[in-house]
């Protein structure tokens, strides 16, 4: 079983890698390949729900997503996104929140934003909640941050982030995500923290990885994002399953006598 002190520890040593999961089926085979990380992203809300943003789903969703991967894992730690409005109000909300997701089978939670939730982080750890940071482009803003760009690409953007990274690890995160910024800026950051990094369009030289499984298989047709490399193209193959089965039905050939019971 992969532990927070096993993460950390990973750090200059072994890259870590880290998918999304949101169903059971999906988790048991990521388990099973030996994937460091399940995120149980909010990006459930893009690849599972079809929403445009994360910003829609909300806890209840997240809870039952999680507890479902949770099930089935015996081996990756389990990290659960927390939701748009679940940590940002009140720090009493958000530690509560977070042991909500604990207490659904995750490990840790990950949210976004640094100084402007340093407090709810620094309760929750207090606590006992490992948290895992993420800073660069933060999906939960995208509207203030005028859509899904890079970040980090001006001075005083690159300082805070650097800043808030900092900040991250002083507070107790055992991890940080680092999205969508420029490599250089990832590769400084990462020699600067002894927590690991873990970059989704941020370069090589984080300490682990990070995509959305759906990216990564070809199963979400809608949007792929340029950092994403995708590994198979399963939805090509579900739809001339699917397309067949149905050529079938339509010609009287299944259920053939071996799929007949008697």
């Amino acid at each position: 079983m992969i532990t927070i002190d096993r993460i950390i520890a990973m750090k200059n040593k072994e890259k870590i890698a880290c998918l999304t999961a949101y169903d059971y089926p999906m988790a048991k085979i990521l388990d099973r390949t030996g994937i460091d990380i399940i995120l149980v992203g909010d990006s459930a809300a893009n690849v599972f729900a079809g929403e445009k943003t994360t910003l829609p789903i909300g806890m209840e969703e997240m809870l039952y997503h999680t507890r479902i991967v949770s099930r089935c894992v015996s081996r990756s730690l389990v990290v659960a996104d927390m939701p748009f409005l679940s940590y940002q109000v009140k720090v009493e909300d958000a530690v509560y929140n977070a042991g909500r997701f604990l207490k659904a089978g995750a490990a840790a939670v990950k949210l976004e934003g640094g100084e402007t939730v340093i407090d709810a982080i620094r309760r929750m750890i207090a606590v006992g909640i490992p948290v895992m940071g993420h800073v660069g482009l933060t999906p939960q803003s995208v509207h203030k941050l005028g859509g899904y760009k890079t970040q980090g690409r001006s001075d005083a953007e690159a300082e805070q982030i650097s800043h808030d990274a900092e900040l991250l690890e002083r507070s107790g995160c055992f991890a940080l995500v680092l999205e969508k910024i420029p490599a250089a800026l990832a590769g400084k950051i990462t020699r600067t923290l002894k927590i690991p990094t873990i970059g989704i369009g941020a370069g090589a030289e984080c300490d682990g990885q990070v995509l959305v499984l759906h990216d990564i298989l070809g199963l979400f047709p809608d949007f792929t994002p340029k950092f994403a490399k995708q590994y198979a193209r399963i939805g090509d193959d579900v739809e001339k399953a699917v397309e067949k089965y149905r050529d079938e039905v339509k010609n009287n050939i299944y259920p053939g006598k071996e799929y007949t019971l008697e």
